[in-house]
């Protein structure tokens, strides 16, 4: 049985906003993370906040919706920031050595 993932956006000023992501980040739900990201990205060009304290699991399709959504950011010149990386999604980036590709902020 899989978690439910919970996508949470909520804007936090003029042009900028947080997503809450919770459960699992995996083949079943990174698309919906995908799509939820990039559409925040679009609609909050003064930078966007992923919140990701309470991810409990992350695969590969679930690391790829967030590569995905950096290179969104990145192109579209929105600052894109994860914070509350768990240990499960750190150890993650640090084995793909892709963690460089995100602005990571500590609680």
């Amino acid at each position: 049985m899989y978690d439910t993932i919970h996508v949470d956006v909520h804007a936090t000023g003029p042009g900028t906003c947080r997503v809450t992501v919770a459960g699992d980040l995996d083949v079943v739900s990174a698309p919906t993370v995908r799509d939820t990201l990039r559409e925040a990205i679009s609609r909050h060009p003064g930078g966007v906040e992923v919140h990701c304290a309470r991810i409990s699991f992350c695969d590969c399709s679930g690391l790829s919706a967030l590569i995905a959504a950096a290179r969104t950011a990145k192109a579209d010149g929105v600052e894109l920031r994860l914070y509350a990386v768990p240990h499960v999604l750190a150890r993650l980036l640090r084995l793909t050595r892709v963690g460089s590709a995100f602005t990571i902020e500590r609680p």
